[in-house]
């Protein structure tokens, strides 16, 4: 509405992040209609929502599937026409799920620490080409389609109620903060109002009072989400 944008600017592209076939693909088809490529915003994945000894393990491999593999596999297409122009940004779209640990959520937490892993490994590989800049983006709880959507403990089975979220940070300030890390380069962003992001410093800075924290709030987590009280919450309350 703001802009002058044509049609010819905009190119939408169906992708399936589990077709790792098909990534070159789509690469190719977006540089033959713009001829380069500036930024990757990487912001597929699912969330989860059950516990460990209740989850199958083909669930735990759907998710590092779509949230790791399918993300990197994108990246890595991309990344070979951003060396060869010795510019660029990739964006990817962790959480603070990927700085701690959580009940329910064992195997995304452990899909988002492997990208945080991957992509803070991948920027000392890059070294050698400082217009590239590898950013990780960790939000906190937001506003989405991502409780609708959760893994639980099998793959045929959904969430069947996905809660409030009047409390979650609303999507336009989460993609503004968004593009303001974008812009300046920022190599992490921690996205979250408190007391969530008041966590993440815990976690970061006293992993002690961290520990007790988690295990005292995840307790109750648990007892809720076996009384079938929905907790949407990212961290504990």
């Amino acid at each position: 509405e703001i802009s002058s944008l044509s049609e010819n600017d905009i190119l939408v592209l169906r992708l399936d992040l589990t077709d790792r076939s098909s990534h070159e693909a789509a690469t190719n088809s977006v540089l033959k209609h713009f001829g380069k490529i500036d930024i990757l915003v990487n912001n597929g994945g699912r969330s989860q929502r059950s516990l460990f000894v209740d989850t199958n393990l083909d669930v735990y491999s759907a998710i590092i599937e779509l949230n790791y593999l399918g993300t990197i596999s994108l990246t890595k297409h991309v990344l070979n026409h951003m060396i060869q122009r010795k510019k660029g940004k990739i964006v990817t779209v962790s959480s603070v799920m990927g700085i701690m640990g959580a009940p329910l959520a064992t195997g995304y937490c452990a899909s988002k620490h492997a990208l945080q892993g991957f992509f803070n490994s991948l920027r000392t590989e890059l070294t050698d080409y400082p217009e590239i800049s590898v950013i990780l983006i960790c939000p906190g709880p937001v506003q989405s389609q991502i409780i609708q959507n959760v893994f639980t403990e099998n793959l045929a089975k959904s969430i069947e109620n996905s809660g409030d979220q009047s409390h979650k940070m609303p999507t336009a300030r989460c993609a503004r903060l968004t593009l303001v890390s974008v812009a300046n380069d920022v190599k992490e962003a921690w996205i979250s109002d408190h007391p969530y992001l008041a966590v993440c410093y815990l976690w970061q800075y006293a992993p002690t009072w961290a520990w007790w924290l988690m295990n005292r709030m995840g307790k109750r987590r648990i007892q809720n989400f076996k009384s079938g009280i929905v907790s949407v919450q990212c961290v504990p309350p």
